[in-house]
């Protein structure tokens, strides 16, 4: 089985539940969006339950590799504005063309793994160069807790990027720069 066609698929999945909901997540589905012959999916993922499972996966490495490749271009944060800068551009990302779509279906995934623990798991925040660059920065400006401050100030753009994506429109500098400053003090 090739891990290149498997690749496809997962990302192929990612695309369908982007645009079709959860519901629209079939093996049918996921055939006809990587332009592959119907049963191509479930031979390579029997289940519907194996199919999420790769897509969460793929979910994850990407926005893992997304997060190294930021955090190796931004190895030491000097300033509160730096911040800000980076983490506006990190949420543009999050609202705009792949980086949407795959917000769109991790935001179903996440809701999805409520109720499938196993898939929680998976998704569960993993460490990476950017959240560290961040810590780190919190940490040198005297912040307490810098770790858990850190996780907060996320958490707080990730609340903003879901509500952009549910009700439209972009996030501002002055709402970003808002929670950097809060982070801060």
């Amino acid at each position: 089985m090739s891990t290149d066609r498997r690749t496809l698929l997962a990302d192929a999945a990612i695309g369908v539940l982007a645009d079709a909901g959860m519901r629209g997540l079939t093996h049918r589905a996921v055939d006809r969006a990587a332009n592959l012959p119907p049963g191509t999916t479930s031979a390579y993922y029997r289940t519907r339950q194996a199919l999420l499972t790769a897509l969460i996966r793929r979910l994850v490495a990407l926005d893992q590799a997304e997060l190294q490749e930021i955090g190796s271009r931004t190895p030491e944060i000097r300033s509160a504005a730096e911040v800000t800068a980076g983490l506006l551009a990190f949420t543009a990302l999050r609202l705009a063309g792949e980086g949407r779509r795959r917000s769109l279906a991790r935001y179903a995934c996440a809701i999805e793994s409520v109720h499938q623990p196993e898939l929680r798991e998976i998704l569960l925040p993993r460490e990476n160069l950017a959240r560290q660059a961040l810590q780190d920065f919190l940490a040198a400006q005297g912040v307490e807790d810098a770790e858990e401050r850190t996780v907060t100030l996320l958490t707080c753009v990730d609340g903003l990027v879901f509500d952009r994506l549910v009700n439209g429109g972009s996030v501002t500098g002055p709402e970003i720069h808002g929670l950097v400053a809060a982070a801060l003090r």
